[in-house]
């Protein structure tokens, strides 16, 4: 008999969440904010299903807290909208470790993004400690949209938005970018669909005749 292991749920405070990342487009954590609203107005059981089906997946770390691996934008967004619980599903349990030891291996697992608003790698110290203290990078916004007009296609690379927004930030300058955030998206989109991007995840560009 096969034994099927459910998934371990546990109600976290969102405030008690720790994240994993520096930055998130700050565009698109507004985009959440709104659906959740009209979700929430329209439809309060239908607010409460989107809850239960948007589990947070993250690392139990040092001193049993809870490290955000994914929906860091949906957790920041429901922060703002004044949710105060989320369920949080453990990926792994690294709470026995270290704090150094804890990091490298979030590091070797990819389970972890500390790059700044300018897409520089920084110390893990720079992580900020609570989800409300992550910083815009409008170059995340950037890829963010690009996905949704079909730049690319969703992937399950980690953290494959960045990769994307990295791309981005080396070709659209960031006035153009602050000036009119719709050329530049028409500019992205000219970019992602070029042999530049082949290597990026969930590229789709042309097909070779």
């Amino acid at each position: 008999m096969v034994m099927v292991r459910e998934p371990i749920l546990k109600p976290v405070p969102i405030e008690e969440l720790r994240p994993t990342q520096i930055t998130v487009g700050m565009r698109e954590v507004k985009a959440k904010r709104k659906a959740w609203r009209a979700k929430a107005k329209t439809d309060g059981d239908k607010a409460g299903e989107f809850l239960g089906n948007h589990m947070i997946p993250a690392i139990r770390g040092p001193r049993g807290r809870y490290y955000v691996i994914d929906h860091h934008h949906l957790s920041l967004a429901l922060h703002e909208e004044g949710v105060k619980d989320v369920l949080v599903t453990t990926v792994a349990d690294l709470s026995r470790l270290d704090r150094e030891s804890f990091w490298f291996v979030m590091d070797c697992h990819d389970w972890m993004h500390p790059f700044d608003g300018e897409g520089k790698r920084r110390g893990y110290e720079d992580i900020p400690k609570s989800i409300k203290d992550l910083i815009d990078d409008p170059y995340r916004s950037l890829a963010g949209e690009l996905r949704q007009v079909g730049g690319y296609a969703k992937d399950t690379t980690p953290f494959s938005e960045f990769l994307w927004a990295d791309f981005l930030r080396r070709r659209v300058k960031r006035k153009d970018l602050d000036r009119d955030f719709e050329a530049a998206l028409a500019k992205a989109l000219e970019y992602a669909k070029s042999r530049d991007a082949d290597y990026l995840p969930g590229w789709c560009g042309p097909v070779a005749e």
